[in-house]
């Protein structure tokens, strides 16, 4: 079956990087769209990067040019590389795959999810 394994969480002082990984297994890796969400405490689960066709990203306004998705193939591992980390950005961070038909911004675009990784930035 599909799992998604987040690692990498952990508290920050503001101005800090975070590198998040997530480790999939039980399908074919490259033939999903997968994406990072992030939830804080009474607010919406909000995407913050999709990771389209040839791992390339797109992301939310608030973290463009602080935030980087790559992935690795082989290993079957998405990773979420965040810098310039600011007290807004935390909140528990949620990678999420699907077989699509397209990349959604939406998290009812995705069946499967890891278990999310706990962020706090500190000012």
């Amino acid at each position: 079956q599909v799992q998604l394994v987040e690692s990498g969480g952990g508290s920050v002082q503001a101005g800090g990087s975070l590198r998040l990984s997530c480790a999939a297994s039980g399908y074919t890796f490259s033939s999903y769209f997968m994406a990072w969400f992030r939830q804080a405490p009474g607010k919406e689960r909000e995407g913050v990067a999709l990771i389209a066709s040839f791992g390339t990203g797109t992301y939310v306004d608030s973290v463009k040019g602080r935030f980087a998705v790559t992935q690795d193939n082989a290993a079957n591992t998405a990773y979420l590389q965040m810098d310039n980390l600011k007290p807004e950005d935390s909140a528990m961070y949620y990678c999420a795959a699907d077989r699509g038909p397209y990349c959604s911004s939406r998290a009812t675009g995705y069946n499967y999810w890891g278990q999310g990784t706990q962020i706090t930035v500190s000012s």
